[in-house]
């Protein structure tokens, strides 16, 4: 299958400041830019990427959630691996509900400076700051692991144990560990798992992260076919010089040329 891919303007589920609704063009407009050309690091050309545009989503949190995995769906059954640019980090769950149909045993590969792995935040089961809960409580994933995690609370602690994630905090990453991922994979990048020094516009800016290398190389090393993948938490609103866009650009051109060619291989 090729890759497409789809927007989705969605951070109503945001706990701190919203923005990231507005991320899908800014994306888009970076990854085409005429300062670059259509090629990834490993010699793919990317012209004539599929892209299904942005799904229209409610502001209703439910409706939202339902609308995103009928539309992530829709991508899966048209046959390609949807690249969803975000939004806030809760539509990873209702994309994950819809690959789990297809693919009974995956496993995730999940970038980003906070675990994302609440029971609820603020009362919502589906805050952002949930969605790998739900996933890992549904079976829609059979392995999660996490890298550049440098926020956990005690409580975060004890869903990583009950979940049995392989989660490499930041300060193990940088004494030498490396995640070990075999396919299928899906990758979900939260971009403020880079440190701001590389991404400073996201809402929940947290210092001592990865480099924009460390994660193309991890994406890059991928040895099995990657089967989805979301960008997110990109917020505009919070750039600086507008040098984030570009690095969300990156990320998903590799991603996309990772898929296309390990469909050729």
């Amino acid at each position: 299958m090729r890759p497409q891919l789809i927007g989705i303007p969605y951070d109503a589920s945001s706990s701190f400041l919203r923005g990231s609704a507005e991320a899908p063009r800014h994306i888009r407009t970076a990854l085409w830019s005429p300062a670059g050309n259509s090629f990834t690091e490993t010699g793919v050309d990317l012209l004539g990427l599929a892209d299904g545009g942005d799904l229209a989503l409610s502001e209703t949190p439910e409706q939202a959630r339902a609308q995103i995995e009928i539309g992530i769906g829709l991508v899966l059954a048209n046959g390609f691996h949807p690249i969803a640019l975000g939004g806030d980090h809760s539509i990873t769950y209702p994309i994950l509900r819809a690959i789990a149909t297809k693919h009974s045993s995956l496993t995730i590969l999940h970038i980003d400076a906070h675990g994302d792995l609440y029971d609820e935040f603020n009362g919502d089961q589906y805050s952002h700051a949930c969605p790998f809960a739900r996933i890992m409580e549904e079976g829609l994933a059979s392995r999660l692991v996490q890298v550049g995690i440098r926020t956990l609370t005690p409580a975060q602690h004890d869903q990583v144990a009950r979940f049995d994630v392989n989660c490499i905090e930041m300060r193990h990453f940088a004494d030498g560990v490396r995640p070990l991922v075999e396919g299928p994979v899906y990758v979900s990048v939260d971009l403020d798992g880079l440190d701001p020094a590389f991404a400073p516009g996201v809402s929940h800016r947290e210092p001592g992260g990865l480099s924009v290398r460390d994660v193309l190389t991890m994406i890059q090393e991928l040895s099995g076919p990657v089967v989805g993948a979301d960008v997110v938490e990109y917020n505009p609103s919070q750039d600086l010089g507008g040098i984030t866009a570009p690095v969300a650009a990156k990320i998903v051109r590799e991603i996309a040329g990772l898929m296309i060619s390990t469909r050729d291989a």
